[in-house]
């Protein structure tokens, strides 16, 4: 699903210029949505305010805010932003409702590609794809004569050069920070080498040649980092880009754009991209696919809820992506494809997985979350580990009848 949105991406190739148009309608009634931070909801939400009425908080936590919002009664926001991983929650909360009604009347510019269904019903619209993947100074890795490394084994390699020319402060930044960042950064690598979550009956898997090999990978890069890199997340990675302290990371797509602006980065026209590095040979693109786009609660008035989808388009058309083409891989009609996202479409054609919308992977990805840090500050070793990690996993998936 998500490498077919890549490739929908790619292919769209409407030129893009000018300036975002206004509203296309005077919205009455008052709005709130809660969103991430990152530019392309920037983009978006500026669209939505030309309509009038409507408040948006943009909110890296966004994740872990939603649930409890969107479950009040009446829900505290009335469009959520959401990505394949922070779908799954709402959905089996029943807290989000479907979309179809709301698309036939409001949405007939979407493509199909945009619509998530789910037990073939339309429960969210997509806007953009996403996946973390390489991103280097190109002007550095000629400097030194390094190609852009296609393994880890030649990222460390390059880590080494780069370290010893002394042109960064660090070779090397990662979405490391503790928590939920630092467990995408071993289900992408623990995907690279080909391993698994779970088994088919929902007990875990990660316990395994590949769960120990994605943690020695993560050890061995740590090395080239900051210190600090338990504290690392995506707003930190792209700051280290942009003032010229670091010179290659796994980073989303959706923060290239701000390190191409010239009113805040130093590093403007020297980033380049490429498919996420390989963990093994023969292996696939060590991360995962994802996307992002917009639901609106169940818990309030089916008035609210119209207003919401409507106002939600405004900020998912044509006009919006030619005043913002290079925030984003987006799915809307009009994109010209850049430079920067040739690194998810690298990635999405080398057979990168999708990351999974599941409640056992959502499940999983908190139990790494708790864990993971204590193998990277030597408190643990890889067996403990991964042992705890299935452990935490087993006691919320016998909670939710998932494993018996």
């Amino acid at each position: 699903m998500i490498r077919t949105l890549v490739s929908a991406a790619a292919l769209s190739l409407t030129l893009c210029a000018g300036a975002q148009a206004a509203c296309g309608f005077k919205n009455e009634t008052a709005l709130k949505s809660l969103t991430a931070g990152f530019d392309a909801w920037k983009a978006v939400t500026s669209a939505w305010a030309e309509c009038g009425n409507v408040q948006s908080e943009l909110d890296q936590n966004f994740r872990t805010k939603q649930p409890a919002a969107f479950a009040a009664n009446p829900a505290l926001y009335h469009i959520g932003g959401v990505a394949n991983g922070t779908l799954t929650p709402l959905v089996n909360a029943g807290t989000i409702r479907p979309l179809d009604d709301l698309v036939a009347k409001y949405g007939k510019h979407l493509t199909p590609n945009q619509l998530i269904k789910i037990d073939g019903k339309t429960m969210a619209v997509a806007m953009m794809v996403n996946a973390q993947h390489l991103v280097y100074r190109e002007d550095i890795l000629k400097d030194l004569g390094i190609a852009p490394p296609k393994t880890y084994d030649e990222v460390l390699a390059a880590a080494e050069k780069i370290k010893a020319s002394g042109k960064v402060a660090y070779p090397l930044g990662a979405t490391f920070k503790a928590g939920w960042d630092l467990a995408q950064d071993f289900n992408n690598m623990l995907a690279g080498y080909g391993g698994q979550w779970v088994k088919a009956d929902n007990t875990p898997a990660v316990a395994s040649e590949a769960g120990e090999k994605a943690l020695a990978m993560m050890k061995k890069l740590s090395a080239y980092m900051d210190p600090e890199y338990l504290v690392s997340e995506s707003t930190f990675v792209q700051r280290q880009f942009q003032q010229g302290k670091i010179a290659m990371a796994n980073l989303w797509a959706s923060r290239l754009g701000a390190l191409d602006d010239p009113k805040e980065s130093q590093v403007v026209g020297k980033i380049g991209v490429a498919a996420a590095p390989l963990a093994m040979a023969g292996g696939k693109p060590s991360t995962t696919l994802w996307w992002d786009g917009i639901v609106i609660a169940k818990n309030i008035s089916d008035a609210e809820a119209d207003a919401a989808f409507r106002v939600a388009m405004e900020g998912l058309d044509e006009d919006m992506v030619k005043a913002n083409n290079s925030a984003a891989v987006w799915l809307v009609k009009g994109y010209q494809p850049t430079k920067l996202a040739g690194g998810s479409i690298a990635s999405a054609e080398g057979g990168a997985p999708s990351y999974p919308s599941t409640v056992a992977m959502g499940l999983m990805h908190s139990a790494i979350g708790e864990k993971i840090a204590d193998f990277m500050t030597g408190k643990t070793d890889a067996k403990a580990t991964l042992a705890a990690i299935e452990a935490a996993y087993l006691v919320k998936a016998k909670e939710q009848g998932l494993v018996k």
